[in-house]
């Protein structure tokens, strides 16, 4: 079944996200990009405030081709206590980069917990920014040793995942994953109406802000019942 993962600005959501049924919360900071990395404290603070049956994931930047450094800020959201820590390959411009970048990434996990799994984000959008080609993602993750990888935009403009990527590439990037042994991930500005088409997809995760948020994308508080719908309207598509 698909696991829905909502996005945590504020402790304060926690409560709503997990009421409203989320199998992962992600702690990230939007004003730093789209997977801009919180600071070591709210990390820890999300991760005692969610149920332990709740995995939580911690973004670490929209990361430029710094492999020391991104794999230093790696290891520190394992020591807080992030299950899935998130890296966006932002800065390799190619795949070679992109497998140096994870690589370090995974490795410096590894020495600290290997219980902790490495999400490597590439973009959908990654042309406008010459960011390694989306459809590569898979592969690097696999070479990286990654547990998996997702998808995301950018962009956070009104645009979503759909108008960079249609749904051929999408189911590819899936299957990809799913041959290589990797979960996979999808996000980007998407919508309860996408529900049906994620459903078809079948990512195992599937993660969302503003579909779950009342107010703007920074400062929206998380609503347990938009929660709720997403979750069931996934199930329902996915057929249960």
């Amino acid at each position: 079944a698909m696991r829905l993962l909502v996005c945590v600005v504020r402790e304060v959501v926690v409560a709503a996200a997990v009421a409203g049924g989320a199998h992962i919360g992600v702690v990230k900071t939007p004003a730093e990009g789209g997977l801009g990395a919180a600071e070591p404290g709210r990390v820890g603070r999300v991760r005692a405030l969610t149920p332990a049956a709740v995995p939580v994931s911690a973004a670490i930047g929209d990361a430029p081709m710094l492999p020391g450094t991104m794999a230093l800020a790696a290891l520190g959201a394992a020591t807080c206590g992030a299950d899935y820590v998130k890296v966006g390959l932002y800065g390799p411009r190619d795949a070679v980069e992109a497998e140096a970048l994870l690589g370090a990434v995974c490795r410096a996990v590894a020495l600290h917990s290997p219980r902790t799994r490495v999400m490597a984000a590439g973009y959908a959008d990654a042309r406008a920014f010459g960011a390694v080609a989306p459809g590569d993602v898979p592969a690097v993750a696999a070479r990286a040793g990654a547990h998996g990888c997702m998808l995301d935009t950018l962009a956070k403009d009104g645009r979503c995942l759909f108008d960079f990527l249609d749904t051929p590439s999408l189911a590819a990037f899936v299957g990809q994953c799913r041959d290589k042994g990797l979960t996979s991930a999808l996000a980007g500005s998407l919508r309860l109406c996408h529900a049906p088409l994620l459903a078809r997809l079948r990512p195992d995760i599937v993660g969302v802000r503003s579909a779950v948020c009342q107010g703007d994308r920074t400062n929206g508080l998380v609503s347990a019942p938009a929660v709720a719908r997403l979750r069931a309207a996934l199930a329902a598509g996915a057929g249960g």
